[in-house]
């Protein structure tokens, strides 16, 4: 399916999540959109229709969401959609995927509760050359700042910690960095103490667990696998090749399960 492209005249397509709807722009180009169109609305793959569903029953009782490494802004759109008093921050250093984002929440009329940032979160002095052009046969999805680029354009980092007094808890966050994982935890110490935020985040199959649990430790942060129809509770961080997104939040088991999250001990 993932090889199969979408009618170049097709415009947009409409997902369905929980009780909520949007559109999505440019199947043609955007993977994700691409995804919707072939799989009826809902994202084909099991678990990536299970991890939307995780993060917008998360956000039931949320103000803010944070979209890092949002791409186009599916969960950004999804949550939005379905919660009428969030607020969201989406974050992309891409420039031709902010450009799409930024399109998507317009259509959707979500602009006014979404403060767009072409930015990584992580280490604020660094910076990475990103392409500026849209020439490929799709929007780039799984760009890091690891990359180098000859031409493009450059595109600094926020660190979490900056916006620790600028939202409004509860907060819950989807973290999808290729590995950066760690420098968003890492500088956002301060950010975590004060709203201690679920959080959706991909491991890569190389990352240093380890590290990961060294930050997150002193918030009481519990960790979750998440697979395609339920989250696992784990005494450590171990990352697979099979299973990449984990939940880490502080709510226990039954707290999960009181929200309709289906959970269960490892």
């Amino acid at each position: 399916m993932g090889r199969l492209p979408a009618p170049r005249e097709l415009l947009e397509v409409r997902a369905t999540v929980a009780d909520g709807e949007f559109l999505m722009l440019r199947p043609d180009r955007c993977e994700v959109a691409k995804e919707l169109y072939w799989g009826e609305g809902q994202r084909p793959d099991p678990a990536d229709a299970f991890a939307i569903d995780l993060v917008v029953k998360l956000c039931a009782d949320a103000r803010t969401f944070l979209d890092v490494g949002a791409y186009t802004g599916i969960f950004t759109l999804a949550t939005l959609a379905t919660h009428d008093e969030l607020e969201a921050h989406a974050f992309d250093m891409v420039p031709p995927v902010v450009r799409m984002l930024r399109a998507n929440l317009v259509r959707n009329g979500f602009a006014g509760r979404t403060a767009v940032h072409q930015a990584g979160v992580g280490d604020p002095t660094m910076t990475a050359r990103m392409p500026s052009v849209d020439s490929g046969s799709a929007l780039p999805s799984f760009l890091s700042s690891d990359m180098e680029f000859d031409d493009g354009e450059d595109v600094g980092f926020l660190a979490l910690d900056t916006f620790t007094d600028e939202v409004t808890g509860p907060v819950v966050m989807k973290i999808d960095v290729e590995g950066g994982e760690a420098d968003v935890f890492a500088h956002g110490q301060s950010f975590l103490a004060e709203h201690r935020p679920d959080m959706l985040c991909e491991v890569l199959p190389d990352a240093d667990g380890s590290r990961l649990e060294e930050l997150l430790r002193p918030f009481g942060y519990r960790y979750y696998h998440v697979g395609a129809d339920d989250v696992r509770e784990r005494d450590a961080i171990a990352p697979t090749p099979e299973v990449r997104d984990w939940l880490f939040t502080t709510r226990t088991l039954e707290q999960l399960r009181g929200v309709g999250i289906p959970a269960a001990a490892g």
